[in-house]
């Protein structure tokens, strides 16, 4: 596996600022990643950040493979939190491919989560390439033709795992996390509930 550093797709977007996006301006997106730890707060604050944007059409891509019953329940709260107005599909595997696709017909793409995306792709193959992983998320967040909101837990604050597959786990979000960080026209750090912005776009 390999875990080197991936060069970096710039989608800066000089002058303008999220709450202004215009509807099915193709030439007008930004793209943001909300990180934090668990419970912080990063769901909630992207479904705000997301409420902020002019359009109806608006797509949430849940990665999330309800395994239990207090996931699938944890999952349905989830839903009951969003607006009618949402779209949700189930992509725990192509990521990319329903970025792309999606783009082309929506005003809004919210991503939760980066992490268990990553997760469904260890379990799903266990020779994964996360470095060819990863350019193929940022190559699509570069041609995604609406602003993308993802959420992202950052799991490197701990201590070091004891066993080889969570290390490979911890290794592999951090990998998707910095280059998609890179990438991002902002990066937000959600602490306690707390916003803090860590990567701030040109128009703030």
């Amino acid at each position: 596996m390999c875990f080197a550093r991936l060069p970096c797709l710039s989608l800066a977007m000089a002058g303008r600022d999220f709450r202004f996006i215009r509807v099915r301006d193709k030439s007008v997106k930004e793209t943001v990643l909300i990180i934090g730890g668990c419970r912080s707060g990063k769901s909630r604050y992207a479904l705000e950040l997301a409420k902020k944007t002019q359009g109806d059409s608006r797509i949430f891509i849940a990665t999330c493979v309800p395994k239990d019953k207090e996931m699938a329940e944890r999952v349905a709260r989830h839903k009951e939190e969003r607006e009618k107005s949402w779209s949700t599909i189930e992509i725990p595997i192509h990521l990319p491919e329903a970025i792309i696709e999606y783009s082309r017909k929506s005003d809004l793409i919210l991503v939760d989560c980066l992490t268990l995306w990553i997760s469904n792709l260890i379990l799903d193959n266990n020779d994964l390439d996360i470095s060819e992983a990863t350019l193929r998320l940022t190559r699509s967040l570069k041609d995604a033709q609406c602003p993308v909101i993802m959420v992202s837990n950052e799991v490197g604050t701990g201590i070091v795992p004891e066993n080889d597959l969570a290390r490979l786990f911890r290794d592999a979000a951090g990998i998707v996390n910095q280059n998609v960080a890179a990438c991002s026209d902002r990066v937000i750090w959600m602490v306690a509930g707390i916003p803090v912005p860590v990567k701030k776009g040109a128009s703030i």
